[in-house]
């Protein structure tokens, strides 16, 4: 690395607990004559893991695109940190949020390896570039992809490169997680390890925005929950707040109840059969 690249680069400042590190602000989006954001106004805070969840189309995966910076709104704003978010260099936002996005097609006859690997270019250039190798070897450890390090993306099941796909975003190291469906492709226990990451990297201060289908999971390790329907936020509280049998049956349409876990006290949520 040059000596000039050092005395340039200036480490991302770790929020405090509780500070807000992205805002939207009265974000709105329309596509086609179809509306995808309604004014949806959310803040995501260092030590947390917000979860979004809602219906098809409610417009989950569209916000978190939103607050990484993928998608513009055609009114409202974004702010991440101190400034808009339009402010931000790529480089800059790279070395501070890292990202999963839903639709993460690894088509490219790279090795897993070299997958994971891509998770550090931010840094390259920069003194933490010597991090790399830890870095990398730790995040496929946490991923349980150690024993397919050498095989190629293409030949991989749908799981085994939803897992690779996180440890790239893991091996990045940036303050702030934004996970959509991470755990779509995964069998349970790599659900629960997923998201036992997200938790165990938000107690250590980073904030975590997860989009969920699983409204269990959400309740298991969510801090705060993003209720979403039609474009809007229906609810936006603690999991025991948000995941009501009548919140949830009237923005799924379908009757549910909700009865606390025998162990953990949080609620699961269970559709009403007959």
């Amino acid at each position: 690395m040059g000596l000039m690249a050092a005395r340039h680069f200036v480490l991302p400042e770790r929020p405090e607990p509780g500070a807000v590190v992205c805002a939207a602000e009265e974000v709105h989006l329309e596509r086609g004559g179809r509306v995808l954001l309604d004014s949806v106004s959310l803040e995501l805070r260092a030590g947390e893991v917000l979860a979004l969840l809602g219906p098809n189309g409610a417009g989950k995966s569209t916000l978190l695109s939103m607050l990484s910076g993928d998608a513009t709104p055609d009114r409202g704003s974004v702010r991440f940190g101190d400034r808009p978010l339009a402010d931000w260099s790529l480089t800059e936002l790279s070395r501070r949020r890292s990202v999963l996005l839903q639709d993460n097609q690894l088509l490219f006859p790279f090795t897993v390896h070299q997958v994971v690997e891509m998770g550090r270019a931010p840094w390259r250039r920069t003194p933490l570039e010597d991090d790399d190798n830890f870095a990398i070897s730790e995040a496929i450890d946490a991923a349980d992809i150690a024993h397919l390090g050498s095989r190629r993306v293409p030949s991989l099941s749908g799981g085994e490169r939803a897992r690779a796909a996180f440890a790239r975003v893991m091996a990045g190291r940036t303050g702030v997680l934004m996970l959509d469906e991470p755990t779509a492709a995964l069998d349970l226990g790599h659900q629960e390890a997923v998201l036992s990451i997200a938790r165990e990297r938000a107690r250590a201060g980073d904030a975590v925005l997860v989009v969920l289908h699983d409204l269990n999971l959400a309740s298991a390790y969510a801090d705060r929950i993003a209720l979403l329907q039609e474009g809007r936020v229906a609810a936006c509280d603690a999991p025991e707040r948000v995941l009501t049998a009548e919140t949830v049956s009237s923005v799924y349409r379908t009757p549910v109840e909700v009865i606390p876990h025998p162990v953990t006290g949080h609620g699961i949520v269970v559709p009403l059969r007959h």
